[in-house]
């Protein structure tokens, strides 16, 4: 049986619920407040220009995102990234940023030249950075997500951390699909289109 609802209804409807969602993210910022943060230790990664450390890439900024990226085998994080490349100069105005991938630091220039991508990139290759952050699976194979750093003297703490999946708040894409009425359908993301 199908429910017929007038448009003005339903955009009703979807305002409170966008309302609710609005008090949940005022919830969230309160509980991620209180959070105690994570000490970790001082990581080192391969980049084109040599061994980095992970207290290195915060250059002179206080605050510290991580994007854990599955690299150059995920379209999905090919189009996270994307959509990163677009909103780095914003982040980079208030807290450093760097792409961490399985790749090497060789095909991470390629590929993000390829696409245009400004932000920084990192290979966790041969560490246990993306493991011990809890973006390694099950089954061996990277997960994509997010973690926020902050230094605190010498020591490096993990203040936050969310993983990525479809439909998620890191994606504009998801919820502009989700405006059709099919939303994201059978569409999947791709390296190229058309």
């Amino acid at each position: 049986m199908e429910i017929d609802v007038s448009y003005r209804d339903s955009t009703n409807q979807l305002a409170a619920y966008r309302e609710q969602i609005t008090e949940l993210r005022r919830k969230m910022r309160e509980v991620q407040a209180a959070i105690e943060p994570e000490v970790v230790q001082d990581y080192v990664f391969a980049t084109p220009s040599g061994p980095r450390s992970l207290s290195s890439l915060f250059g002179n900024k206080p605050d510290l995102f991580v994007i854990h990226n599955m690299g150059t085998s995920c379209p999905a994080c090919t189009m996270w990234a994307d959509g990163f490349n677009g909103l780095y100069p914003h982040i980079a105005a208030r807290a450093a940023f760097v792409v961490a991938s399985p790749d090497p630091p060789e095909m991470q220039q390629r590929f993000a030249a390829g696409r245009g991508w400004r932000f920084p990139m990192v290979s966790h290759a041969g560490s246990s950075f993306a493991a011990d952050m809890g973006y390694r699976g099950k089954k061996g194979g990277w997960l994509p997500g997010v973690s926020v750093f902050k230094r605190d003297g010498e020591r490096i703490l993990r203040v936050a951390d969310t993983g990525f999946e479809p439909g998620d708040d890191f994606c504009a894409l998801w919820h502009f699909l989700d405006l059709t009425p099919e939303g994201k359908g059978d569409w999947e993301p791709d390296y190229r289109y058309g």
